[in-house]
């Protein structure tokens, strides 16, 4: 009896260390040990930033780390990206992405490893991202014995202007190299506190259209107005109108954005202009919200130019200068598989669900290049946590994403990164 109440005093002591969160594993020990030569890796990246498609040097030293850590190695795939495979026996394929591009943004940080780029900086963390795939390419490599199947870890050039993933895919990503069944990647938040995991199910990220109108009307001399049409006024009614799209015509659950970054006219203050040039750019999460807003977008140009007496020649001219970028999707099997995973070595009080947003990723290309393939995109928070409490989660006093202000705790994104996308990579190569 003695033995028994023993065994029921520990009881729920045993219980919870059984429930408890795997945080000093292997794995975690692993990662902590690895730390100090990623944090050296991290700043080598900040402190060299490089451009959209001109990712040479980054491309160079994940290339090495890879080979380094047993990977075959390609490189200048779709440019600058490199495709790193480890096969290990029968199963399935996953692939694991970063991207490598930095931004034309000012560093205004102060770190003692600043960009010594002028005008250049990693302003959205994707040095955070390099650095944890070097992290989880170790880690895989070395617990080989845990998983079967094929690793497919790319590094992608041109996410911050929509091109890279489609650079690799028409290289030959999915003909040269194993074609994935699952797609993995994650992106540091400027939203939630370092070291917390955002998840979504369904649509993540919105679908980005880029369009331009030309505006046209009849200049003269701006003494005379009466004997002109003026296309300043005629976009300014354009601009206003445009914003009925999402206030009365878009369902006020669904979600839309619909913002006219540049007006450009005129070239002297006394003088109409003939024409005038708006740029707007367009998110969405639904197809058919999309083409709602795209189609009404023509419809005002039109109908406002036909109110200023403007005749067919002289119609407003709609143009989409860029690469659409498609809305990133999530996909509902994979993503509660890993939501479970994440939960059982975090603990549940790291992993929240969190909403979509407009901003837009690239890396829904991958998926709907074969829409057969599972998919999931989550959110490593970056934000530290003393500067979240100072601000109380409040996101309006805190540097977002492309702020030449935004400085995350890039040892907790690196760490938690690591370790997320090396549980992520075992959860779908798990041995059956």
């Amino acid at each position: 009896m003695k033995t028994l109440g023993a065994v029921l005093v520990l009881l729920p002591v045993l219980v919870a260390l059984a429930s408890a969160p795997a945080l000093a594993d292997q794995l975690d020990e692993a990662v902590s040990a690895d730390m100090p030569g990623l944090m050296e890796i991290y700043r080598d990246f900040h402190i060299h930033p490089e451009l959209s498609l001109k990712e040479v040097r980054s491309s160079a030293i994940m290339a090495a780390a890879a080979k380094k850590a047993g990977f075959e190695v390609t490189t200048g795939v779709g440019g600058t990206g490199v495709v790193a495979v480890l096969k290990n026996g029968p199963g399935p394929v996953v692939l694991l992405r970063a991207d490598m591009d930095a931004l034309p943004v000012t560093e205004m940080t102060g770190l003692p490893y600043a960009s010594q780029t002028q005008g250049v900086m990693h302003a959205c963390g994707h040095d955070t991202h390099m650095t944890a795939w070097i992290g989880t390419a170790r880690r895989m490599a070395a617990l080989k014995g845990q998983w079967s199947g094929t690793l497919v870890m790319i590094g992608q050039p041109a996410e911050e202007i929509g091109e890279g993933a489609t650079a690799m895919l028409t290289d030959g990503l999915y003909t040269r190299f194993p074609k994935p069944d699952t797609v993995i990647a994650f992106h540091d938040s400027a939203s939630l506190p370092a070291g917390q995991i955002g998840i979504v199910d369904g649509y993540m990220m919105a679908g980005v259209d880029n369009v331009d109108i030309l505006v046209k009307g009849k200049g003269g001399h701006g003494a005379y107005p009466h004997t002109t049409i003026d296309p300043i006024v005629l976009a300014a009614r354009i601009v206003t109108t445009l914003q009925t799209l999402i206030s009365r015509e878009t369902d006020p659950l669904e979600s839309g954005v619909v913002t006219v970054g540049i007006f450009q006219a005129g070239t002297k203050r006394n003088i109409i202009p003939s024409e005038a040039r708006l740029q707007l750019t367009v998110r969405s999460l639904r197809p058919e919200v999309r083409q709602h807003l795209l189609d009404g977008i023509a419809r005002i140009a039109k109908g406002e130019a036909i109110a200023a007496g403007l005749t067919n020649e002289l119609m407003p001219i709609i143009t989409f200068p860029e690469k659409r970028v498609p809305p990133t999707f999530n996909t509902p099997e994979l993503t509660r598989k890993i939501e479970d995973a994440f939960a059982g070595r975090f603990g549940k009080d790291r992993v929240v669900k969190t909403a979509a947003q407009m901003a837009g990723e690239d890396f829904s290309e991958y998926w709907l290049a074969d829409q057969s393939k599972q998919s999931i995109l989550f959110w490593i928070g970056g934000v530290p946590q003393k500067n979240w409490d100072a601000a109380k989660g409040d996101l309006t006093k805190l540097p977002s994403l492309h702020s030449g202000y935004w400085a995350p705790d890039a040892e907790k994104v690196i760490s938690t990164a690591t370790q997320a996308m090396t549980t992520a990579a075992l959860t779908t190569l798990a041995k059956k």
